[in-house]
């Protein structure tokens, strides 16, 4: 089934609003064999809105729509879209109902304007919204499938993996299963390289590389009609990639490397602390922000005045590794991480060079990294190492 995704709102166009919609729509669909072949983003126009659907009707067999269900003047979607398709708008007492329940629920002010949203085209269905009040709509006309889903991503994704999947899973009835391999320390082309001979003349399974600060993730992608076929296949190329890569992988998802050394510190219970003068927190706000790491991480320090840090660190607390070394002693942590100032490089003013040291077991390691980049980026890339380095002293 050949599938084209819209995407309606004019602060997508104008860069306001990044457009997530798309991506979450076009990969949870790719996972149940609906290959989507084009993806069109326009602003709040009925008449650019109107063109778009002929041209989608013609020439694809379902359309997704996202963005303009709401209850303002400019959320034309609906309206458009049911007149293109002959169907007039009737307004449904059942979605009235629920509206109603739901801002009661929350105690919100319900204005007349909202109850717009429950207007259905004739002939179409409600699609229930478990995540807000604008219901979507599912059209069946002229032989194509046709899904409104509001534009707020939350209520987007539910309404998509809850309705929509389930309707589309029941048609067709081929099956596309993924394997990943996330893998950190080495670059993109290092990464390809090691497997060009996987990718050379593939068919099915198919490989791609995505490359990140840090990080490159490998997804292997076969289909078919039964599963045990399908995993055979998969099969094949994980010994493969599991050989020629061994510990770089770090995880088996697209989940980064932040929450693989978050989840090795919670799984073995070992207490952490940084003292950051390199990445501004960075490394500590990343990790603090994954489930479960406050059982484990107990003391983060963002220290960039020198005297301050003279003053908690010590007399030599430029270098990384009497950072550590310090707040090993002050912390009572297992795992003591430090992160020196950026030094400029000046041989290339574009790279700064940062010292990282980890203390742990009453052992010391450092590093010193090159990174190249805008400082958010060199911070950014900083960050991750010191993720790779937790990691690597846990395994």
């Amino acid at each position: 089934m050949d599938c084209e995704i819209i995407c309606v709102g004019t602060e997508l166009l104008t860069g306001e609003t990044l457009n997530t919609n798309a991506q979450y729509v076009s990969e949870q669909l790719s996972r149940i064999g609906v290959a989507v072949h084009y993806q069109t983003t326009i602003g709040d126009n009925p008449g650019r809105l109107r063109d778009c659907v002929d041209i989608a009707a013609h020439r694809s067999q379902i359309i997704v729509v996202t963005g303009g269900l709401g209850p303002t003047q400019d959320d034309l979607t609906k309206k458009t879209i049911a007149d293109y398709f002959g169907m007039p708008l009737k307004r449904d007492e059942g979605q009235v109902e629920k509206m109603k329940a739901h801002f009661d629920r929350y105690n919100y002010k319900l204005t007349e304007n909202n109850f717009r949203q429950c207007d259905i085209p004739v002939g179409a269905e409600a699609i229930d919204n478990t995540r807000g009040t604008a219901p979507g709509i599912h059209i069946e006309k002229n032989g194509v499938s046709v899904f409104l889903l509001p534009g707020p991503p939350e209520e987007m994704k539910a309404m998509l993996d809850l309705s929509v999947l389930p309707i589309l899973k029941q048609r067709t009835h081929q099956l596309v299963l993924s394997r990943f391999f996330n893998i950190c320390d080495m670059g993109e082309s290092m990464v390809e390289e090691a497997i060009l001979d996987l990718v050379k003349d593939q068919d099915n399974p198919t490989i791609a590389t995505y490359a990140k600060p840090g990080e490159v993730l490998i997804r292997v992608t076969a289909n078919g009609t039964d599963e045990a076929q399908v995993n055979a296949l998969l099969d094949q190329y994980s010994k493969a990639i599991e050989a020629r890569f061994g510990r770089h992988i770090f995880a088996h998802s697209a989940d980064p490397l932040s929450k693989a050394a978050a989840d090795l510190l919670i799984k073995k219970g070992m207490t952490l602390a940084i003292a950051d003068s390199g990445t501004g927190g960075m490394a500590g706000e990343i990790l603090s922000g994954i489930d479960g790491m406050a059982k484990v991480f107990k003391l983060g320090l963002v220290v960039n005045d020198s005297q301050m840090k003279t003053k908690l660190l010590g007399d030599d607390s430029k270098a990384a590794g009497a950072m550590a070394k310090r707040l090993f002693a002050i912390s009572d942590c297992d795992i003591n991480v430090a992160v020196s100032d950026l030094a400029k490089t000046p041989d290339d003013p574009l790279s700064a060079e940062v010292e990282i040291a980890i203390c742990a077991g009453g052992k010391l390691q450092i590093e010193t990294c090159r990174f190249k980049g805008s400082r958010r980026m060199i911070q950014t890339r900083a960050a991750i190492k010191v993720f790779g380095m937790i990691r690597e002293v846990l395994l």
